[in-house]
């Protein structure tokens, strides 16, 4: 794996000039407007019920969702005039290695049920411009594959943390071995959240065998089943959850086998395990990049997190989509950035700070970063963008925020990302509105 640190500083807000120039508007999406792109994904995935809120919905009365985006608005920017802040610097140093931009796309599981291209086109996409890619347990390809399609961009690998300890000692030693650095450890999954527009249909594609296949290529999980790995395996797309569920029903062997091995992965990594301080010591144990915790939102969680030796953490509430009526991301992070003991261990670069659940501009970015993430984790808006066209529309989504965060930088008069980083007290105010 290469490091992916250059002595040519980016300069993503050329893409809007070349938006201007090009005399057709952004392409493939046509649009550069988050609620716009969503509103494509909407209609592009209208004809296969569910799948948009699959990925769009949220827990609950979604009241965590939009009080995410609530509260990002009540900080507001203070520009800055008459700074010299032209050859802006998005570059930041993350566990030693430097990269283009703050910008990571999340992981976001079944991608295959919303693009025919499903894990390979974020991955392609964030190689191509040098962000990484956190790849989710739940991925409709399999490690090796998406580690393939990623080549030498970088790339991180998300643990659904699975029951058996064997099991989990399989998958990290199969993302060592295909080229992932980093280890995001997703707490706040130990079970599904509640959420009303998935139950109402029964939605659930791992139920179906999608979204599975990180298991069903293990040859740990696969042998306490009595089965060998399946490899190289890619769900059908369109995935069509009533025709699966009328196949299942109907006895259908090959659905019946599909839905056995979904539920076994499923008891296997998300059906109500939860976990505690003291297991994180193994994977301590058997990781040796970067080992980050992501579900952190409170300040005891953070410096708990400390002590016991993790790498990072990722400030986050899933989007809204685990718990209704969860404090909003950005309040979390604001709280956790009070504790001396975070701040100093950041400080000491013993502990990176990232951030999501929210982000949709530049002006996000900028706020989250004053507070004190060292990095964003993207989600949504990327997934809608490869809904509507695939590697192409996650890549535009790429060059939107970054191009947003490099104007954005200009106009607060800030030189760049560095210039941004735990200065909320010069850079921030909150509002009541």
């Amino acid at each position: 794996m290469s490091n992916a640190s250059s002595d040519v500083i980016p300069q993503w807000g050329t893409y809007m000039r070349e938006i201007y120039l090009n005399g057709k508007g952004p392409e493939p999406l046509g649009t550069v407007v988050f609620e716009e792109i969503e509103k494509k994904a909407i209609e592009k995935l209208k004809d296969l019920p569910g799948a948009f809120l699959y990925s769009g919905g949220s827990a609950g009365t979604w009241s965590t969702y939009t009080g995410n985006t609530i509260a990002l608005n009540k900080f507001r920017i203070i520009p800055r005039m008459l700074v010299p802040c032209n050859n802006r610097d998005l570059r930041v140093t993350l566990f030693g290695v430097t990269y283009p931009s703050p910008l990571i796309l999340g992981p976001v599981g079944v991608q295959g049920t919303f693009t025919a291209e499903g894990e390979y086109a974020p991955a392609k996409a964030a190689a191509k411009l040098g962000v990484p890619f956190v790849m989710s347990s739940a991925s409709t390809r399999s490690i090796e594959q998406v580690a393939q399609a990623s080549g030498n961009g970088p790339r991180w690998y998300q643990l659904y943390w699975p029951r058996h300890e064997e099991v989990t000692f399989s998958l990290l030693k199969r993302a060592k071995e295909n080229g992932f650095t980093g280890l995001v450890v997703t707490l706040d999954t130990m079970s599904l959240g509640w959420r009303p527009h998935d139950l109402e249909r029964s939605y659930l594609p791992f139920g179906h065998g999608v979204g599975t296949q990180v298991g069903s290529s293990d040859p740990v999980f696969m042998a306490r089943l009595g089965r060998k790995p399946i490899a190289d395996e890619i769900p059908e797309f369109p995935y069509d959850a009533v025709t699966k569920q009328k196949l299942l029903v109907d006895g259908d062997p090959t659905a019946k086998d599909a839905a056995q091995l979904g539920y076994a992965w499923l008891a296997e990594a998300n059906f109500g395990f939860y976990r505690s301080w003291e297991d994180v010591k193994p994977l301590r144990d058997n990781w040796e990049g970067p080992l980050i915790l992501k579900g952190i939102q409170h300040v005891e969680d953070a410096e708990k997190a400390i002590d016991i030796g993790v790498d990072g953490i990722v400030v986050s509430n899933h989007g809204g989509r685990q718990l209704d009526g969860a404090i909003p991301s950005i309040y979390a992070l604001e709280s956790i950035m009070k504790s001396e003991k975070v701040r100093a261990a950041q400080k000491s670069g013993k502990f990176t700070i990232m951030f999501d659940s929210g982000i949709r501009t530049g002006s996000d970015i900028i706020k989250a970063m004053a507070l004190g993430a060292q990095a964003v984790l993207l989600g949504r808006p990327w997934v809608y963008g490869a809904a509507i066209a695939g590697q192409e529309g996650v890549e535009q989504v790429i060059k939107i925020i970054l191009a947003d965060l490099d104007i954005s930088l200009a106009q607060a008069g800030l030189k760049g990302v560095a210039d941004v980083l735990g200065r909320a007290d010069q850079i921030l105010t909150k509002v009541d509105f």
